[in-house]
């Protein structure tokens, strides 16, 4: 097998954190988005619309689609994704939240903002 064909697809991790400070507005934004989703079938879309009210963390799940990120990026086609989002408890000096720390010993490459 080449260097050409094993590096044809590249796993890119990528972990936010994000201060809300409008749940009100994360949620309004959420129920749109369901709305107009012609996709969605509508037995799901109650359950969906429950799931973004009660939770900002499953409105924000919704709201943030991995291949939005990707789409403009010429030369590259999303094959894959999978996302989640949880509420965390963050305090930005602690260790715990270290960008830089090494995640995973076969990484080959890391950047990030800090």
């Amino acid at each position: 097998m080449s260097t050409e064909e094993t590096s044809r697809f590249v796993r890119l991790r990528v972990e936010l954190v994000l201060e809300v400070q409008d749940e009100d507005e994360v949620t309004k934004a959420a129920l749109r988005r369901l709305a107009a989703d012609p996709e969605l079938p509508e037995s799901e879309r109650a359950q969906a619309e429950s799931a973004v009210t009660e939770d900002t963390a499953e409105a924000l799940a919704y709201l943030v689609d991995p291949f939005d990120l990707v789409s403009e990026v010429p030369g590259v086609e999303l094959q894959q994704a999978s996302w989640s989002s949880e509420r965390v408890d963050y305090d930005p000096d602690s260790p715990e939240w270290d960008l830089d720390e090494d995640d995973g010993a076969g990484d080959e490459e890391e950047g990030g903002i800090g």
